[in-house]
């Protein structure tokens, strides 16, 4: 199709407070007052539609005439703190911001647009799903759609998703849930089933914004007066990720003396003392933002993943916090590493568990193939990867995060194929002989060195 270029700008309205629905300029005016909108394409609706319902018609001369708008969303190319953007916002006044076949028009026509002008698209959405009164017509225009982001994603261009109220049906598990990063606003329905055709004993609360945060398929829940500022640092990070330099080492934290046996090496990794995650990526990033979730229903708090502003340049990261790794703290970490080869970002982990969690509800939930994801999105990655260990590096638990050829140690760390106590175990050793065990291992930081496990030992 031709590409369209700007129409003629419009003022954005003012803003409602975040528990009000709001209009599909409105959502914009949330972003940005720096708008311009473009031009729609070619073509009309028949007068009943292509299924000829009855009634069509006048239904969306009076979406029209209610909302102003000539379809259920509103495509513009908008600057969105001092990064450029097109932005996708829906209008749910304008039929439930249902998708119809010219609904797909715009929203082709704004990824179009975005493609050829190298621009991330934002996508503000508030949908009650496909438009029935256009049969099947409609709900193809989720292939469509999806083909659409496909193409952006694999043009190396963010893609961000605002979920506001509601964010029900396709929409969601189009624009919404397939977006590189989702953040929504408080109180918003979410959720692939809409209030009207969900079963009758189901819980309403299942259906909410803070809901599909807590189940991992929402970033972050940001209220109306703060979403600015975090969708402007999110755009501004992802846009300028592009850089074929390797993440920086992070220079090491606490007690840079290099332990002396075995034993002391793991005791001083185990110190509840010494620094963690948030200490190295506060010292690290002079701001940053959150990749949380896997997408497939766990967040895992003791794995921190996102991006980065380092020394000006955008990195990506992934961070264990010391506690045994979820599956979904696997799958997140895969999720960032696999978003930020696509964006051509550095990737800096941090490495510090006892080892992957074991109880049953982590064999339930896939502990095996989410290690085998990370591993692979490791392997495979395009991007350099770095990797500190700044604490307990216990098995392939933690091997998972760590880069095969760029890994590096604090004083205060080690690594190890199994923990000594379990290693003592399996071999029937009295506990008078676990130091011994310990030191047999080789897992202090120098050993790793020696052995070339690791590059080196920062601090030292």
């Amino acid at each position: 199709m031709p590409e369209p270029g700007p129409g003629p700008r419009r003022p954005a309205a003012s803003p409602l407070p975040s528990s009000s629905r709001l209009t599909a300029r409105q959502a914009i005016a949330l972003l940005t007052a720096d708008v311009t909108e473009l031009p729609t394409p070619d073509g009309g609706y028949e007068s009943d539609g292509p299924l000829n319902w009855r009634g069509y018609g006048a239904s969306v001369a009076r979406a029209v005439e209610r909302t102003g708008e000539q379809e259920s969303v509103v495509c513009g190319r908008a600057v969105i703190g001092g990064t450029p953007a097109v932005v996708v916002s829906f209008e749910f006044g304008f039929l439930g911001g249902s998708l119809g076949a010219r609904t797909g028009d715009l929203i082709e026509a704004a990824h179009a647009y975005a493609r050829s002008h190298r621009l991330p698209v934002v996508a503000l959405i508030a949908t009650g799903g496909s438009r029935m009164q256009e049969g099947m017509l409609a709900l193809t225009q989720l292939q469509r759609v999806a083909r659409q982001s496909a193409l952006t994603a694999s043009a190396g261009l963010p893609q961000l998703a605002v979920l506001r109220d509601p964010t029900t049906g396709g929409g969601w598990a189009t624009l919404g849930a397939g977006a590189d990063m989702i953040v929504a606003l408080p109180g918003a329905q979410v959720g692939f089933a809409g209030s009207r055709v969900r079963p009758a004993d189901a819980d309403p609360a299942a259906y909410t914004a803070e809901a599909q945060c807590a189940s991992g398929q929402v970033d972050a829940v940001v209220r109306a007066e703060d979403l600015r500022a975090d969708v402007s640092l999110r755009l501004r990070l992802l846009a300028s990720a592009g850089s074929a330099l390797p993440a920086p080492v992070p220079a090491a934290q606490g007690d840079r003396t290099l332990p002396e046996s075995g034993w002391d090496a793991v005791e001083a990794a185990r110190n509840r003392g010494r620094p963690r995650a948030r200490a190295y990526l506060d010292a690290y990033f002079t701001e940053r933002t959150t990749v949380s979730g896997d997408r497939c229903g766990g967040r895992d708090p003791g794995m921190l993943c996102g991006f980065g502003l380092h020394d000006g340049r955008t990195i990506a990261y992934a961070a264990q916090c010391g506690t045994a790794t979820r599956p979904s703290g696997y799958r997140t970490a895969a999720r960032l590493i696999r978003l930020a080869d696509r964006l051509g970002c550095p990737v800096l982990t941090l490495v510090d568990t006892p080892g992957a969690a074991n109880d049953a509800a982590a064999e339930a939930a896939g502990a095996g193939p989410a290690i085998a994801e990370l591993f692979t999105a490791v392997a495979t990655a395009r991007v350099p990867v770095t990797t500190l260990l700044i604490g307990e590096g216990g098995s392939g638990g933690a091997l998972a995060l760590a880069a095969p050829d760029n890994t590096w140690a604090t004083p205060s760390s080690y690594f190890s194929v199994i923990a000594p106590e379990l290693a003592a175990a399996i071999l029937k050793r009295p506990a008078s002989e676990l130091r011994a065990t310990a030191d047999e291992l080789r897992l202090r930081p120098q050993d790793l060195a020696a052995l070339g496990v690791v590059r080196g030992v920062v601090g030292v």
